[in-house]
């Protein structure tokens, strides 16, 4: 794991938001995911630099897409909204968790 990545593994495990079970390096289909909460249905991705390069961003575009068509939201963080400002990563990710729950909860 990236430096990044360790710092955002750090808020997620242990179920330590909203008693969510976080998974780290997570393969779906052929594509492994940074973190991954299946009870929601959720991808939490960190990019590096290598995500914003022209093969990066195309590499990523065909991730999402498989992941869109197997109803799996992407959330992205960069490294240096990691490094820089995990809180507000947190408090980011905290209430899109919320806004999840209230969708499954509303669903007939």
């Amino acid at each position: 794991m990236t430096k990044a990545e360790v710092i955002l593994w750090s808020k997620l495990k242990g179920r330590q938001l909203h008693g969510y079970k976080f998974r780290r390096q997570h393969g779906i289909g052929n594509y492994v995911i940074d973190f991954y909460c299946p009870e929601l249905n959720l991808a939490v991705e960190v990019d590096g630099e290598s995500h914003f390069t022209r093969f990066g961003a195309l590499h990523d575009k065909k991730r999402a897409s498989f992941l869109a068509n197997n109803q799996i939201l992407v959330q992205r963080f960069t490294n240096a909204e990691v490094k820089q400002n995990i809180d507000g990563v947190v408090k980011e990710l905290s209430a899109l968790l919320k806004h999840l729950e209230k969708r499954i909860h509303n669903d007939p």
